[in-house]
């Protein structure tokens, strides 16, 4: 028997919005975890950089088309200046000063994948600082004049609902 964590399966958005990152293209998986969004586009056939602070994680499953970037996204410069991939995905991550610079990362006809809980979310868990709660249209307005919207949603999910997230997709023209 093959058992799952909720941390290795991919957020059911990102699966859906992965045929939309040019085929073949470099994915930087930020705030990476433990992988599951690398090894999402990885096995799709893309090389991956995955970055985190702590990458202990992503070390202990190697995959050939991931590397692996430890890097402190909020006290540091950024890691990768000037440098540009066809997918940026940041899923359940927040640091607000860093997302101009997500936006900037994203190569023509590339894509912006995001995803990550929003305000309201205090009511059924962690995290209720809304230092880490995206406000309504937040992610949209973070692309405004630079990318366009592909896809974008704001509200609670799950049945009963179990959260409270704020997704976007959004192509660099």
């Amino acid at each position: 028997m093959n058992a799952h964590h909720a941390d290795d399966v991919p957020l059911p958005t990102f699966v859906h919005w992965a045929e939309l990152v040019p085929p073949g293209g470099t994915v930087l998986d930020v705030a990476a975890g433990g992988g599951r969004h690398a090894r999402l586009f990885a096995d799709r056939g893309h090389p991956v950089l995955a970055v985190d602070r702590d990458t202990a994680a992503l070390r202990a499953r190697p995959h050939p088309r991931i590397e692996v970037l430890t890097a402190d996204l909020e006290y540091a410069p950024w890691p990768l200046p000037g440098r540009t991939f066809a997918a940026v995905v940041v899923a359940n991550y927040l640091w607000r000063p860093l997302l101009p610079t997500l936006v900037a990362s994203v190569a023509p006809g590339g894509v912006l994948l995001y995803e990550t809980f929003a305000v309201g979310n205090e009511r059924f868990g962690r995290p209720r600082n809304p230092d880490f709660l995206l406000r309504e249209d937040e992610l949209r307005d973070a692309v405004r004049d630079r990318l366009l919207v592909l896809d974008h949603g704001h509200g609670e999910v799950g049945s009963p609902p179990t959260a409270v997230r704020q997704r976007l997709c959004a192509r660099r023209p």
